[in-house]
């Protein structure tokens, strides 16, 4: 069995005007572009509750670093509250959204992903050395690689909320 270890996990909220389309493929293209993950969609659920919607979205993202090692993130993206309204940008007036946002990503650092180092007592023995004497920094030049792809997406979605919020005042 690989071993997994989180080392990585925020979130951030914001509530206030935005496009959600667009913020959804902001996030979408940033992480697939940036962080070359390739992203699925697990989970879409949208309810509405009179005139607003609340959405539930997961993310599963990996992508495979070595043969030894793989990265998983996983982003939760959940909308409350989501109403269509009218704002004036550059004195016209446009359709966009307003609600609360809250981002949450959880990133983990997968080894021995192909479980090489399952099959034997010994083996798994050779990987505790492995990993103890041979690599300690190269896990932790991965565990700081993923700590800032992650920490870099959360900033990146907060700023574009932030962008967006301020261009339909």
């Amino acid at each position: 069995m690989p071993e997994k270890d989180v080392i990585f996990s925020s979130k951030i909220k914001n509530v206030g005007v935005f496009l959600f389309k667009d913020f959804y493929k902001f996030c979408y293209d940033w992480l697939t572009d940036e962080t070359t993950l390739l992203i699925s969609e697990t989970k879409y659920a949208e309810k509405l509750k009179g005139n607003t919607k609340d959405i539930d979205i997961e993310w599963e993202g990996e992508r495979k670093v070595t043969d030894y090692f793989k990265f998983h993130v996983k982003i939760t993206f959940r909308i409350l509250g989501l109403t269509e309204v009218e704002a004036t940008q550059q004195g016209k007036k446009i359709k966009t959204n307003q609600g609360s946002v809250e981002v949450k990503v959880k990133g983990t650092l997968i080894r021995d992903y192909e479980g090489k180092f399952e099959t034997t007592a010994f083996k798994k023995f050779l990987r505790s050395i492995y990993e103890k004497w041979v690599i300690p920094s190269r896990i932790e030049q991965f565990e700081e690689k993923l700590i800032n792809d992650c920490d870099e997406f959360l900033n990146q979605a907060k700023a574009y909320l932030d962008l967006e919020g301020k261009k339909s005042l």
